[in-house]
């Protein structure tokens, strides 16, 4: 995936809320990434990417602090790639487009 991004061939959706969540998240102790390694990732992403002010939607998902994802790719017509597909009911995700990093690969291979 993140082969995709750096190649341009995808691009990386997101607003202020998600690259402070991943800032956070990135930092975890659980996680060895360097920090300066990630600090240029989310810089490129915010950089090259779609950077958008997405409005809020109703949604009801399994962790609410979800719905910023949601939010964000309703608002750039984008699909949302997730190993947590269990967070994120077809029901609940305003005709966005939800695949595990497997399948979206299997998609865009055949494409």
């Amino acid at each position: 995936m993140l082969d995709l991004v750096l190649t341009g061939e995808i691009d990386v959706a997101t607003d202020d809320r998600i690259l402070a969540e991943y800032r956070e998240v990135l930092a975890r102790p659980k996680f060895t990434f360097h920090v300066g390694a990630v600090q240029d990732l989310l810089d490129y992403f915010e950089h090259t990417g779609v950077v958008t002010t997405a409005p809020p939607l109703t949604v009801m998902l399994p962790d609410p602090d979800d719905s910023i994802f949601i939010e964000v790719a309703a608002a750039t017509h984008a699909a949302l790639i997730t190993g947590n597909l269990r967070h994120y009911p077809p029901e609940q995700c305003h005709m966005v487009r939800i695949f595990s990093p497997a399948a979206f690969l299997e998609d865009w291979q055949l494409r």
